[in-house]
């Protein structure tokens, strides 16, 4: 059999990408939200996750994050991870830690160490953990696990990006101020194919 000429040959490879281009799924759109109080004050450190169909709940295998622990405080106070994340808590202080978690989703403990354990904590419930430390008693951070890859934590502007395929979705929006054991108020998301900005207003005061 002959050869296509090359003009058939590139004509036949440019429909090929056309038909497999026509099976990705639509682009990412930028989507800006706002979180701020009952007041309208700004709200860092807020966990925004937005529910898509069709999404994995689960993260990917080997997915990591780190939650450390500098000048006796955790950094940060507040992490945000999907189901299934395997977490670091690396000692960068000259003292020893004792980390550890009684929450319902994840009870582990860390006992006095420095440097960084052998041994990640891997988050395999979605919800919120409290973190203290054993020793210093003033040390207390919250691990938001959600069931999407969507999620994002607030900036001190109270904002945070995500990158989102057009659609509707929910969004659910959670802050230390609600408490762990208050229920993420929820709201639809409308995505269209344009950027666009969305607003939260929790039922909190900032101190």
């Amino acid at each position: 059999m002959k050869p296509l000429p090359l003009r058939h040959r590139s004509s036949c490879r440019f429909l090929a990408l056309v038909l497999l281009l026509a099976g990705l799924p639509a682009h990412a759109v930028p989507l800006v939200i706002t979180v701020t109080d009952e007041q309208g004050a700004p709200l860092a450190d807020a966990v925004v996750a937005v529910q898509v169909k069709g999404t994995p709940p689960n993260a990917p295998a080997g997915a990591s994050a780190e939650l450390g622990q500098k000048n006796r405080r955790f950094t940060p106070s507040v992490l945000a991870v999907q189901t299934g994340t395997a977490v670091n808590f690396p000692n960068f202080d000259t003292v020893r830690h004792h980390v550890y978690s009684f929450s319902p989703i994840k009870t582990f403990e860390l006992k006095l160490y420095a440097g960084t354990p052998a041994a990640p904590v891997v988050f395999d419930k979605p919800g919120i953990a409290v973190l203290g430390c054993n020793i210093h008693d003033a040390m207390t951070a919250y691990v938001r696990v959600v069931d999407t890859p969507y999620f994002a934590r607030t900036d001190s502007a109270g904002r945070a990006q995500l990158e989102l395929p057009a659609g509707d979705h929910q969004l659910q929006t959670w802050h230390a101020l609600l408490g762990i054991d208050a229920v993420a108020p929820v709201q639809p998301l409308k995505v269209g194919s344009a950027p666009a900005a969305a607003a939260v207003k929790l039922n909190a005061k900032a101190p």
